[in-house]
């Protein structure tokens, strides 16, 4: 069955700002990594979809392989809690493509923590006279807890680089170095160096080390999730690699939330 998605009053695009698509498109799938926030009680999902929908929270649909996407909110609940009603979104052509699709990624936040759930498909309906989606409850969801995946831009005066072992032909080891955008307990957004072609979607880099300035030095493994381009202010076009963090050891979690709360309280202080 498919489901109905509503946008305020925005105009999505087949291939949106780069800028503004790509965080999206890395939260598109839910990860082994996440399985210990999947909720599947159907009595505490129709509990958090029921909160979403009372707070009108806004969720994206992604489609078409997080190419398309569009603004929504979820405006009713069957009453036996086996169906949910979308409002449509604002672009006609999205809301077309919607219903031809099997498969809706969705993403919103309920009291600022972040909520994913899979519509398999919607199909068109009408809810008090107007246009609307109607789409199974999904099976389960995932909540991110905020404080561990909250995603922080990184500070511009001071660059802070991650340098990422590569393997040469010749048994060598050679380091590229990838300037942060922004970081998370889940993972890293990364500016991709100049003609450096280790960066695919799915590519693995094992040992990468991040220094953290008065916190210290992560070391992990990422996975590239997604690759995209970002128009600057001066014309120039760079690349950047959305990566996941894999099997990320505890006390390098601590670090990267000590490093977050460490940021966040000079830019309050700095305010005042």
């Amino acid at each position: 069955m498919n489901s109905r998605m509503a946008e305020p009053t925005e105009n999505q695009a087949r291939q949106p700002a780069a800028e503004e698509a790509t965080p999206r498109k890395s939260a598109l799938d839910v990860e082994d990594d996440y399985s210990k926030y999947e909720v599947h009680s159907q009595t505490e999902v129709i509990s958090i979809l029921r909160g979403m929908m009372q707070q009108g929270s806004l969720i994206t649909f992604y489609f078409n392989q997080g190419y398309d996407f569009l603004l929504t909110s979820l405006i009713d609940i069957s009453a036996d809690g086996r169906t949910l009603i979308f409002d449509y979104g604002s672009n006609m052509e999205m809301n077309r493509r919607a219903l031809q699709v099997d498969k809706i990624n969705c993403v919103s936040s309920k009291e600022k923590v972040k909520i994913q759930f899979v519509l398999h498909g919607v199909d068109p309906v009408k809810f008090e006279g107007r246009d609307a989606f109607l789409g199974d409850v999904p099976a389960s969801l995932v909540r991110l807890q905020r404080r561990e995946f909250y995603r922080m831009s990184m500070p511009v005066a001071n660059p802070i680089k991650c340098q990422i072992p590569i393997l040469q032909q010749d048994g060598s080891i050679r380091k590229a170095e990838a300037v942060l955008v922004d970081i998370s307990g889940g993972g890293v957004g990364l500016t991709v160096p100049p003609d450096e072609g280790i960066f695919k979607v799915g590519a693995e880099f094992a040992n990468v080390s991040i220094n953290l300035p008065n916190v210290g030095l992560i070391s992990a493994t990422l996975r590239v999730r997604n690759l995209y381009d970002v128009t600057m202010p001066s014309g120039k076009i760079h690349q950047r690699a959305g990566c996941q963090f894999l099997k990320l050891p505890g006390p390098m979690m601590t670090l990267i939330q000590r490093y977050i709360i460490q940021v966040e309280r000079e830019r309050k202080s700095r305010e005042i």
